[in-house]
C-alpha cells in the first residue's frame, strides 16, 4: 500500500494485551476447517473472459505467519482460517467448496444427481469450484439449486453450475424462500450503486492485500469481481416444516424471515443428521446493520429463530454448516454453537433496549455493552463481521431511529459547514491540526479522526491533514478486530493518499435488473427523477404489456399501466384511465426491462423488441430528468 505506516506503540500495546485475554490455545476451528479436505485449486486464482482476476486467494498466503503489529491478531486468527480453500467432505454425501469466494457453495449428492446450495457470488468462481468438485468426486448433473437467502453472494454464480434452458425445461428446479426475487433485486437496484461504492470499503476490494492492507473480511476473504447471475425460483418455501424430496434426498425446511436477510431460511436433512443454518448461525457476531447499507436486521426475532432451530433439530443435529465458514460436528457442541449464538443475539438485543429505557444512547450504550464471559471468550461470538459496537447502534435505530432525544440534535449543520465552524472554534487550521497532531501522538485516534475529519471537509485542499488523517485510519484500521472496520478505515486512508477507488464490483448486473416487475422497474426509475427539475414539466406514458392479462379487463388482455410526472413525481397506476397519454410503449415483460439497461433512447428500444409511439418526444424530456447514481461519489473528503 502507497505510504503505508508501521504501528504506532498504543496499537502494539493493545495487540499484545489482547493476545493475553482470548484463548489462542484453543485451536479447534483449525481442525474443523481442515476436515475433510479432498484438494485444492492451484493456484487458487480465478479469471474471466478476458483474463482478467476475478478471485485471488494466493494473495493471502501471508497469512501463515504469525500475526503482525499491524494487524488485530484475533482478527488475523480469523482471516487465517477463512483464506483455508478446497473442497471438503462435509458429510459421505455432502461436500463444501470454500475459499473460492466470501461465501461456500454446499453440494449435496442425491442418488443420482447435485443440489447445490448458494452458488457463490460470481459465474466465473461457481465454474471454478464446480470444476473442483468434478475433479475430486464425480460429473453429476445438477437436479435443484437452493438459496438459502436473497444476498448477492448467495445467488450470482448460478450460472456458474446451470443454465436457464435447464430450469426452464423442467430439468433444474430452483428453490427459494418466500419474498426471494422481489429482496435480491430491490437491494441491488433500488440503492444498488451507494451500497457498491460502501461495499468496496467494507470488503476493502481495492486494497493490496498484506499485513498492513486488506487481510480478510471477517465472514471471508473478500467478494469476487466476477459476472453477477440470477436465474428465478422455480419453488417457493413458504412455512416453518414444510417438506420437499430431491433426487432422493428429503429436506425440512425452516422459514428465517427478517434475520440476517429479509427472506431466509434454514433446513434439515434428516437422513444425514445435518443442518443447513444459512447465515445465521456463523463463526462470528454477524451484521444487524451492514455497514454498506441495507435495512437495519431483527435481532430479537434472529434468537427466536435459532431457539426454535434447537427445540426442531437440536437433538438430532450431528452436523451444522452454513453458507460462510466451517462446519460443526458432533450433537453436543452442535447444540453448544447454536445456543451461544442465540444468547449472543438476545443478549446484546435485551440489554440495549434495558439501557435505552433508562435514557442512554446508541453511541452511549456501545460504549457501556459488555458480554457475559461465555461468549466473551467463545471465537465464534467475536466481532469479526458484525461489531458488538455498531449492532447495538443499529438496535437503537430499529427502535427509535437516528434521533436521540436531544434537541441539539434535531437540526444540526451539514458536516462540511459544522466542520466550518470546528475549525474556526479551534483558532484556525494550524491549531486544528496542533490539537489533532497531539491527540494521534498520544494515542488518541478516535478523537484525532473526529479533529481531522473536521480539518477535511472545511480545507478539503489541506495535504497536511488529508495525510494526519490517513496516518489516524490506518491506525484504527490496524488495531480492529472487526475485518469490515478494518477495510473501511484503510480503505480511506488509501483514497486520502491516492485518490477516488470507485466501485470494484457492481451488483445490479444484466440478470439482476432482468428480474425486476413492471412495478419494481417504474420504481427504479422514479428514484431518478431530478424532482425539483421536474416541478413543471407534464407528462403521460402509457405502458402496455402483451403478455399480461389486464387487473380489470378480460382474459387475453393487455396489461396497461400509466405513467406520469405530478408536482416532480414519477407515479404510476394500472387502474384504466380515461385521457389518452402522450406517448405509448408496448412490450413483454421480458423486453421491459430495456428501459433500465438501455434508457430511454426509441432507437435502442426498438432494437430491443418495444415498440414506441411517441410523436411529442416524451421520452426524451423525462429521459432529460433523470439523474442517475453516482458509483464514484466521495466519502472521505467532501
Amino acid at each position: 500500500m502507497t505510504s503505508s505506516k508501521p504501528a504506532t506503540e498504543t496499537i502494539i500495546q493493545q495487540q499484545e494485551e489482547l493476545k493475553q485475554s482470548l484463548p489462542f490455545a484453543d485451536d479447534r476451528d483449525f481442525d474443523d476447517v481442515n476436515r475433510g479436505l479432498l484438494g485444492t485449486l492451484d493456484p487458487n486464482t480465478v479469471t474471466n473472459e478476458n483474463g482478467e482476476v476475478v478471485w485471488d486467494n494466493e494473495a493471502y498466503a501471508f497469512l501463515t505467519e504469525d500475526s503482525p503489529n499491524e494487524a488485530n491478531p484475533s482478527l488475523w486468527r480469523q482471516s487465517r482460517l477463512t483464506a483455508t480453500a478446497g473442497l471438503y467432505r462435509v458429510h459421505p454425501r455432502i461436500y463444501q467448496v470454500r475459499g473460492l469466494d466470501l461465501s461456500n457453495v454446499t453440494l449435496v449428492e442425491g442418488d443420482e444427481g447435485l443440489i447445490v446450495i448458494d452458488p457463490l457470488t460470481s459465474k466465473e468462481t461457481a465454474q471454478a469450484a464446480f470444476n473442483l468438485y468434478k475433479q475430486y468426486r464425480s460429473d453429476r448433473p445438477v437436479k435443484a439449486v437452493i438459496y438459502t437467502h436473497s444476498h448477492v453472494d448467495h445467488f450470482g454464480g448460478v450460472k456458474g453450475f446451470v443454465t436457464q434452458d435447464s430450469v426452464d425445461s423442467g430439468a433444474v428446479s430452483v428453490l427459494a424462500p418466500e419474498g426471494f426475487l422481489e429482496h435480491a433485486v430491490s437491494e441491488n437496484v433500488f440503492t444498488g450503486t451507494s451500497m457498491s461504492r460502501r461495499a468496496a470499503y467494507m470488503y476493502g476490494a481495492a486494497l493490496i492485500r498484506g499485513p498492513q492492507g486488506q487481510i480478510g473480511a471477517g465472514l471471508g476473504q473478500t467478494v469476487s469481481t466476477g459476472t453477477v447471475t440470477l436465474i428465478a425460483p422455480t419453488d417457493i418455501i413458504t412455512r416453518t416444516k414444510e417438506e420437499r424430496v430431491i433426487d432422493g434426498v428429503r429436506i425440512v425446511f425452516q422459514m428465517a424471515p427478517d434475520t440476517e436477510a429479509p427472506a431466509e431460511m434454514l433446513f434439515y436433512f434428516p437422513q444425514f443428521k445435518a443442518l443447513c443454518a444459512a447465515e445465521d448461525a456463523t463463526h462470528t457476531f454477524h451484521n444487524l446493520l451492514t455497514l454498506r447499507g441495507a435495512v437495519v436486521r431483527d435481532s430479537h426475532g434472529w434468537a427466536r429463530i435459532l431457539t426454535e432451530t434447537i427445540d426442531l433439530f437440536g437433538d438430532k443435529t450431528e452436523i451444522i454448516f452454513a453458507s460462510h465458514h466451517w462446519p460443526t460436528w458432533g450433537k453436543d457442541r452442535a447444540v453448544e454453537f447454536l445456543t451461544s449464538q442465540r444468547d449472543l443475539y438476545a443478549y446484546v438485543h435485551d440489554q440495549t433496549l434495558r439501557l435505552l429505557n433508562k435514557g442512554y444512547t446508541g453511541m452511549e450504550i456501545a460504549e457501556l455493552m459488555t458480554l457475559p464471559p461465555a461468549l466473551e471468550n467463545s471465537w465464534s461470538a467475536r466481532g469479526y463481521y458484525g461489531s458488538t459496537s455498531h449492532n447495538v447502534k443499529a438496535i437503537y435505530q430499529r427502535y427509535v431511529g437516528w434521533f436521540d432525544g436531544n434537541p441539539s440534535h434535531l437540526w444540526e449543520h451539514t458536516p462540511v459547514e459544522r466542520s466550518k465552524r470546528y475549525v474556526h472554534l479551534a483558532g484556525g487550521m494550524e491549531q486544528m491540526l496542533a490539537r489533532a497532531t497531539h491527540a494521534f501522538d498520544s494515542g488518541d485516534f478516535r478523537w484525532a479522526a473526529e479533529l481531522l475529519n473536521h480539518a477535511v471537509f472545511a480545507h478539503p485542499n489541506q495535504p497536511r491533514a488529508q495525510a494526519l488523517l490517513a496516518d489516524t485510519y490506518e491506525q484504527l484500521g490496524y488495531g480492529s478486530e472487526n475485518g469490515t472496520w478494518r477495510n473501511f478505515f484503510i480503505s480511506g486512508a488509501t483514497e486520502l493518499r491516492s485518490g477516488n477507488f470507485g466501485t470494484p464490483t457492481a451488483t445490479a448486473s444484466a440478470d439482476v435488473i432482468a428480474q425486476l416487475t413492471p412495478e419494481m422497474l417504474f420504481d427504479s426509475i422514479a428514484i431518478q427523477v431530478d424532482g425539483p427539475r421536474a416541478w413543471d414539466q407534464r407528462l403521460t406514458i402509457y405502458v402496455v404489456l402483451t403478455d399480461r392479462a389486464n387487473q380489470s379487463g378480460g382474459p387475453g388482455d393487455p396489461d396497461k399501466y400509466r405513467l406520469w410526472l405530478s408536482n416532480g413525481a414519477l407515479i404510476y397506476t394500472a387502474a384504466p384511465q380515461p385521457t389518452a397519454p402522450d406517448a405509448t410503449i408496448t412490450a413483454t415483460t421480458r423486453t421491459l426491462p430495456a428501459l433500465v439497461l438501455y434508457g430511454l433512447d426509441p432507437e435502442q428500444l426498438e432494437k430491443e423488441g418495444i415498440v414506441v409511439d411517441d410523436p411529442s418526444n416524451v421520452l426524451g424530456t423525462l429521459a432529460g430528468l433523470l439523474d442517475p447514481g453516482d458509483p464514484n461519489f466521495n466519502i472521505v473528503t467532501p
